[in-house]
């Protein structure tokens, strides 16, 4: 009986908490106040959200349009710097605009966000000492920036990496070098760069020459194969300086070639330059094998013909001979046969 008590009264417990259960259940389900602040927070956040695409989107017009305008009559370079810049301060408003979302976000979920700031404080300022690398990377890359050190689209070299900016970041700067590879440096350790973008190039080419060919021909051939350069190649800005022997050994003396080109052009003006170089002593090597063969063919003619004459010459030779042999058989016979009389007698 006792057991059959306890029963009913565990059973009924059960019951009594599902039934607790439920109607508090029901209670959170029809609880319209809370709904009420739910759904005021939603709309809150959603208009947070939305008011922060707006600011983000007005600012980067407005960082675009100030820009624009001062960028017009500029310099390539200078235009290259402040889209760099543009874009650096667009991530700024963009992280700045959605770090303050986040905290207007959490104070609608009842966070109180007094210590959370002065926990980041103190977190940021423990970073910032375990960190200094990464606070150098960024000081860095601004004073990359403000500096116009370089820019994107710049070929540059730092160290042994060699390439154009792709992007410059906070923290690092990407580089894409000839060959396809993708440096990424960090810019705390960008201490020397050679900017080849600035200022423009000097092509130098060094032509060999074989000892025997002429230095006054050679001269002249070089400074009419170089004639227009500047119309066949957009790299060339003048016509280049023929600076004369730059070395000489027993079997060859060097010609040095010197052309002013625009910045980063310097290979291109160098292969224009040694291409038409080629070309005209390509031009020059065959004028000459044809004149070679010419005068050999000639000489073979000449040869011919003086042999032709030696042999005429011959056989005029032969028939004059052969004609005073015949004149002078009939003499030898009379004078035979009068001494042959002279003789009987």
């Amino acid at each position: 009986m006792i057991n059959s008590l306890l029963a009913a009264d565990g059973v009924d417990g059960v019951v009594n908490d599902a039934v607790r259960f439920k109607d508090k259940l029901w209670d959170w389900f029809t609880n319209t106040d809370m709904w009420a602040t739910v759904l005021f927070s939603g709309i809150r956040i959603l208009i947070i959200f939305i008011l922060t695409r707006v600011i983000i989107k007005v600012v980067s017009n407005v960082i675009d349009r100030s820009l624009e305008r001062e960028t017009r009559g500029r310099t390539l370079v200078n235009n290259r710097r402040f889209s760099t810049v543009g874009g650096l301060m667009k991530n700024v408003v963009t992280f700045f605009c959605n770090f303050t979302m986040i905290l207007l976000v959490l104070s609608e979920f009842n966070f109180d966000l007094k210590p959370l700031l002065a926990g980041a404080g103190v977190v940021g300022l423990a970073i910032g000492f375990g960190a200094q690398s990464l606070v150098k990377d960024v000081i860095t890359g601004f004073f990359i920036i403000f500096e116009d050190q370089f820019a994107v689209g710049d070929v540059i070299q730092s160290g042994t990496y060699k390439g154009t900016v792709e992007m410059i970041g906070l923290r690092t700067t990407r580089l894409l070098s000839a060959t396809g590879e993708v440096h990424i440096i960090p810019n705390g350790t960008i201490v020397n760069v050679t900017n080849y973008s600035l200022a423009n190039a000097l092509a130098v080419v060094d032509v060999p020459v074989k000892i025997e060919r002429g230095l006054e021909a050679t001269l002249a051939l070089i400074g009419e194969a170089l004639q227009g350069i500047e119309e066949r190649s957009s790299s060339v800005i003048a016509y280049p300086n023929i600076l004369g022997i730059q070395s000489m050994s027993t079997s060859e003396y060097v010609i040095r070639i010197a052309a002013n080109c625009l910045p980063n052009a310097r290979d291109a003006a160098e292969r224009q330059i040694q291409n038409d170089i080629k070309h005209a002593l390509e031009k020059q090597s065959a004028l000459e094998a044809a004149k070679a063969e010419q005068e050999a063919r000639e000489q073979a003619e000449r040869e011919a013909r003086e042999a032709e004459a030696a042999r005429e010459q011959e056989r005029i030779e032969e028939a004059r001979r052969a004609r005073e042999e015949q004149e002078a058989s009939p003499r030898r016979q009379a004078a035979a046969a009068q001494e042959a009389e002279e003789g009987e007698e």
